[in-house]
Formats: structure tokens, sequence, C-alpha cells
């Protein structure tokens, strides 16, 4: 059973650059694609990123492109998030999530997509 493990949170201020990683475990040949996605307080969980596990394939939310890269380590099963130029706006708990074969898939941007979930790892972005 895939298991996901974020790590690398912390706090940067605005303008700087964090890297956050997904250790993926268990089952890791399953996995289709690993996406991160992000919820503020008070917001709604949104998309951010997501790499297809195969063929590195990547795409982003229009508000973080040219500013974070998703990147796969395949030796290590390990999906990073490198963020650069962060906004405070952007303080939120950060999850990875797996798509698996056995849910219905509606896109990349859809959590409902994904069917495991890390804890995630919080961001704070100081003004």
């Amino acid at each position: 059973q895939v298991q996901l493990v974020e790590s690398g949170g912390g706090l940067v201020q605005a303008g700087g650059s964090l890297r956050v990683s997904c250790e993926a475990s268990g089952g890791t040949s399953s996995i289709r694609q690993l996406g991160w996605f992000r919820q503020a307080p008070g917001k709604e969980r949104e998309f951010v990123a997501t790499i297809t596990w195969r063929f590195h394939d990547t795409y982003y939310a229009d508000s973080v492109k040219g500013r974070f890269t998703i990147s796969r380590n395949t030796a290590e099963n390990t999906v990073y998030l490198q963020m650069s130029s962060l906004k405070p706006e952007e303080t939120a708990v950060y999850y990875c999530a797996a798509v698996i074969p056995g849910a219905p898939y509606r896109g990349y941007r859809e959590e409902s997509s994904y069917n495991v979930w890390g804890r995630g790892t919080q961001v704070t972005v100081s003004s």
C-alpha cells in the first residue's frame, strides 16, 4: 500500500525559496501521478503542481508557473516541489497526493483524482 510522507516545510521570508519533499513507499509501481496541493487557513485546498510517475510530465497551476518546479528523483521515489519568489498568501499546509488505479480520474487538477494523501507539511511565508 502506497504511503506518502512530506517534509521540508518551514518559515521563509517573502521572496524567498523553499523546497518540500514527498517520499513515496510501499507499492510505488502502482503510482501513475503525484501531485502537490495546498490549503491556506480558511480556504479550500487547491492544486499546485503534478508530475506523471513514468514520464515525468509536469503541470502547474497558473498562479505558480515560472516560480515553482516539481521534479522526481527516480532512485529515491521522492518528488520535490522547489518554490521560489514565495508570497505571504502562499502560507499553507502543502500536501502531496498520488494517483493509483482504482478511482475515477477526473483530471490532474481535481482532488478526487488522487486517492492516496500525505499528512502535509506547513509552509509559512512571512511578510
